[in-house]
């Protein structure tokens, strides 16, 4: 049976009365408090994401005591004009987006995430090594006679939006800066997302695509096709992306701000909790340095130039 937004809020309400608010640290307001709006962006469009978004609403709201309301961006600058506008109270951001909103005054990064590092010569994960940034990754096929950047020269590369860090702006950035005209050397194709461009590039619609460090091993299990057998990493950015923000409003109310904080923070601590985090391969999350968010901001001017 599938409960509605309300519908949970409701049974939470009827759970803190009977047990006289002893099974939770919170008590749920009234259902017509104004919600808290939480937004993030899929790293695919087959609903799944979707799907775990009213489960995390629910988590959120019996955590925070008050109703949350999860929703989902279509692409990455709809997140940014969502914080902008103020009809999104909490963003869990991609960094490029999160620079581009905190550069309007609309965001303010609370946390950064925490994820399972990579060895950069295998490609493979290190057991029990985190990271608070990453790489981007220009992927193609095992088969590609492809071994340099500059034999990308000539190719089709599947790419995502130009506001994704790893998805184009850093690519992009790194090949400007090896003499590889983006604009007449080669094919850049816009796909909707990470599964698209892998798909394109087993099939040979695509010689290459953009993407981020662990890509193979993250939607390995999405696919028929070992993707660590099938792909194989042509190339890894020499800059350092940050990992996703955990964003605010700048006029959010401290006192709020602070038991976001709390929440996030122990979200590892819990099974709903750690399943909430794996929609984005998040393993935890730290103080967020916001200087570490600077580099972006250099680089989506260099692929802009």
């Amino acid at each position: 049976m599938k409960l509605s937004f309300k519908k949970i809020v409701s049974l939470f309400m009827a759970l803190a009365v009977v047990f006289g608010g002893l099974t939770t640290p919170f008590t749920v307001k009234a259902q017509d408090e104004e919600p808290l709006v939480v937004q993030f962006v899929p790293t695919n469009n087959d609903g799944s994401m979707e799907a775990q978004a009213e489960p995390f609403a629910a988590y959120l709201t019996e955590q925070l005591g008050r109703p949350v309301e999860v929703t989902l961006a279509t692409d990455y600058s709809t997140i940014v004009e969502a914080m902008a506008s103020g009809q999104v109270d909490l963003g869990i951001m991609p960094p490029a987006a999160y620079v581009q909103a905190r550069d309007l005054g609309a965001a303010e990064a609370i946390l950064t995430s925490v994820l399972g590092a990579y060895d950069e010569e295998t490609g493979e994960p290190v057991e029990g090594e985190t990271t608070g940034s990453f790489k981007a990754e220009i992927i193609v096929r095992a088969d590609s006679d492809m071994e340099t950047l500059e034999d990308l020269n000539g190719k089709r590369i599947a790419t995502l939006s130009p506001t994704s860090a790893s998805g184009y702006i850093y690519p992009v950035a790194e090949m400007k800066a090896a003499g590889i005209d983006v604009t007449s050397d080669v094919t850049l194709t816009p796909v909707n997302d990470i599964p698209s461009e892998l798909t394109s590039v087993l099939n040979g619609q695509q010689d290459a695509a953009f993407s981020f460090e662990g890509t193979r091993h993250v939607f390995n299990d999405a696919f028929e096709e070992d993707l660590t057998e099938e792909l194989r990493v042509l190339y890894l950015s020499e800059g350092d992306i940050p990992n996703d923000a955990i964003a605010v409003n700048p006029e959010m109310d401290a006192e709020l701000v602070e038991q976001i904080k709390e929440v996030f923070l122990n979200m590892s601590e819990d099974e709903a909790g750690q399943e909430a985090m794996s929609m984005w391969s998040h393993l935890g999350y730290t103080e967020a340095q916001e200087e570490a968010y600077d580099t972006v901001a250099e680089y989506t001017q260099q692929a802009a130039e």
